[in-house]
């Protein structure tokens, strides 16, 4: 009869295997060098998570959790516009620690991994996607029309994207971050003009 897995040890080794990805590269994890690195057995790996294929799935849906505070907050603005960009800017603040910017490499790498392979559900991109559903539905609460939502929240996602990368290879906090601050004041503007016009049009 075969022995019950424990439940616990998973998640424990989990958060150890992201830890040790840290200062290293998604592409070279290994079963072998993980065991070595962990000082685990081969045969513990395998066990609780299946292939390597299946390892590195768990590992980038660990890595895009880290989201999950940010989203949720978006999720649940009320149709203010302060909120929404207050939102943004605690989600910036949250990426400039040294954790964060290497879960964002890796997330990065990740999404490369996956757009070569062609995944039918890749996890970088539901990541995306739920960052930019979140956002659409909290412009449309704060009244700007669907279509230019649609528009607005992939430009503002793609900027931060892109802005977290310029973190990465510059390691440049004070230039990225004054980049970030007047792309999101300028996305506030737009947004705020956007929603006016809509309301004059309805009376």
């Amino acid at each position: 009869m075969a022995r019950p897995k424990d439940l616990d040890r998973k998640p424990a080794l989990l958060a150890e295997i992201v830890d040790y990805l840290l200062d290293k590269p998604l592409s070279g994890l290994s079963f072998r060098t993980l065991a070595e690195a962990l000082a685990v057995s081969t045969y513990t790996l395998v066990y609780h998570f299946g292939s390597r294929a299946q390892l590195v799935r768990e590992v980038m849906l660990a890595v895009s959790e880290r989201q999950n505070y940010v989203v949720g907050a978006v999720d649940e603005e009320t149709g203010l516009l302060d909120q929404h960009l207050e939102n943004l800017h605690n989600s910036w603040r949250l990426s400039l620690d040294e954790r964060s910017l290497q879960l964002q490499r890796l997330e990065f790498e990740a999404a490369m991994l996956e757009s070569r392979d062609l995944l039918p559900d890749r996890i970088t991109l539901a990541s995306f996607e739920r960052w930019h559903r979140a956002g659409v539905e909290a412009l449309v609460k704060l009244g700007v029309p669907r279509p230019d939502a649609e528009l607005e929240v992939r430009i503002i996602v793609v900027t931060m994207y892109g802005l977290h990368y310029d973190l990465i290879v510059t390691r440049d906090v004070e230039r990225s971050t004054a980049a970030f601050e007047r792309a999101l004041d300028h996305y506030g503007r737009r947004i705020r003009d956007l929603a006016v016009v809509e309301q004059s049009r309805n009376g």
